[in-house]
């Protein structure tokens, strides 16, 4: 059961350090709700949003198939794929001129995450 909780914490870290950036970018611009059209307080923001909607249901899928005795390699796989993902479309999604294809690949292996271990859950309880 070490192995979720070493990529919960690890996601935990990434997403402690977005929320500060957005904070850091509040105080910058002086914002205390919204983003008053600064784009690179609007993309802090979405970063720390996106992060905060997928990450949750993932590591729960994830801690799912540990509790199943999913095999090791299945579990290090789709935590490290999470976590480059999330990195990879944090990045590309703060920058002002964004780098699409580090988006595209971020949200691809997100989402890759997402469907191979609902396939794996699926599987472990029908067979």
């Amino acid at each position: 059961m070490q192995m979720v909780a070493l990529y919960a914490a690890l996601l935990c870290l990434l997403y402690l350090y977005l929320t500060l950036r957005v904070i850091t970018l509040r105080r910058k611009y002086r914002v205390v709700l919204g983003d008053q059209q600064q784009p690179e307080l609007n993309r802090a923001i979405r970063a720390h949003a996106n992060f905060a909607e997928y990450v949750p249901f993932c590591v729960l899928l994830l801690f799912l198939l540990e509790m199943q005795n999913a095999p090791h390699l299945l579990l290090q796989g789709l935590g490290l794929a999470l976590l480059l993902g999330r990195i990879l479309h944090a990045y590309a999604i703060s920058q002002l001129k964004e780098p699409l294809k580090f988006r595209v690949a971020g949200m691809l292996l997100t989402l890759m995450t997402m469907l191979i271990a609902a396939l794996a859950l699926l599987f472990n309880i029908l067979f």
